[in-house]
């Protein structure tokens, strides 16, 4: 076959990943009309239709998917090989974006990056925090942070570290001016401070581990906000109960200026993921930062 089809195939099977011409066409870096006029001239050069075309969908033909299905392996070899010339001649460069929760920043990312940058200098990082479930490749993401039971079904996910407790608390002075909860269901009672949810506006349930199993509990907000960390000093400074990875309030337990309530119901959760879209290419800029989170976390 020749090989001025290999750039049209491999145009076409992204095409046929994404349902999409411009999801497509955004990943690899041209316009939706010139992707197109590609994928066109593949099928007027086989004579047959790969990909039937609405104002709604892109979906693939039968005789398209007999086709994808013989050349995804071609195309996966490539690419290997491609891939393994340039691990053996370039250092990993450029600007790698990722979108994660500021909490997973913080626990899982932050500690590390200062030895990132050492190893890879030439690697730009930036995280963009928040709450929000978004679609990486629409948003020119490389990669995202979330708990698994929160990821699609089209991602590649890479467990990153191990469980992770969510730990109760207050301040010493609300304690001593309220009580401590002995149950979940005394949180009704009390002034908390909760996290709403930027992607549906939504706040956040507090769930607790009780006979076994994890369940929501209703709780009484006085605080809501965003930011975990406003929610954390809310709580220190007095103005109710608060929750957050225990990780990352460890270290006011150790001080004494938050005490830990209701630890035989804290939830455990299990790794967070790293997760990137299925795509034929896999930046080395990305390859780099997933093995070296791997490394670091299991150390």
């Amino acid at each position: 076959m020749p090989n001025d089809l290999l750039p049209a195939i491999a145009a076409f099977a992204r095409v046929a990943h994404h349902a999409s011409f411009t999801r497509a066409a955004r990943e690899l870096g041209v316009s939706p009309s010139a992707l197109s006029q590609s994928v066109r001239a593949l099928e007027t050069r086989l004579g047959v239709r790969l990909l039937d075309r609405s104002t709604r969908r892109v979906g693939v033909t039968e005789i398209g998917q007999r086709f994808l299905d013989e050349a995804q392996a071609g195309l996966g070899a490539i690419e290997r090989a491609v891939d393994a010339v340039n691990d053996s001649r370039e250092a990993p460069a450029g600007l790698l974006r990722l979108n994660l929760p500021k909490a997973v920043a913080d626990v899982v990312v932050m500690p590390h990056m200062a030895e990132f940058a050492r190893r890879y200098p030439d690697v730009t990082v930036e995280m963009h925090c928040d709450n929000r479930f978004l679609d990486l490749v629409a948003m020119g993401f490389d990669a995202g942070f979330r708990l698994g039971e929160s990821l699609a079904n089209d991602v590649v996910a890479v467990p990153i570290g191990g469980p992770s407790r969510i730990a109760t608390f207050a301040s010493p002075s609300y304690i001593a001016e309220h009580g401590a909860p002995q149950v979940p269901a005394d949180l009704l009672a009390h002034r908390c401070a909760c996290i709403r949810l930027d992607h549906d506006r939504s706040v956040l349930r507090w769930e607790f581990t009780i006979d076994g199993r994890i369940v929501e509990v209703e709780v009484g907000p006085a605080l809501v906000s965003n930011d975990g960390d406003l929610l954390v000093e809310a709580a220190r400074a007095g103005l109710g109960v608060g929750c957050h990875f225990e990780s990352l309030v460890a270290a006011d337990f150790a001080r004494g200026t938050l005490v830990p309530v209701l630890t035989d119901y804290w939830p455990t959760y299990g790794a967070f993921h790293l997760y990137y879209p299925s795509r034929v290419h896999m930046p080395r800029k990305l390859r780099v930062f997933v093995d070296f989170l791997r490394e670091r976390h299991a150390m």
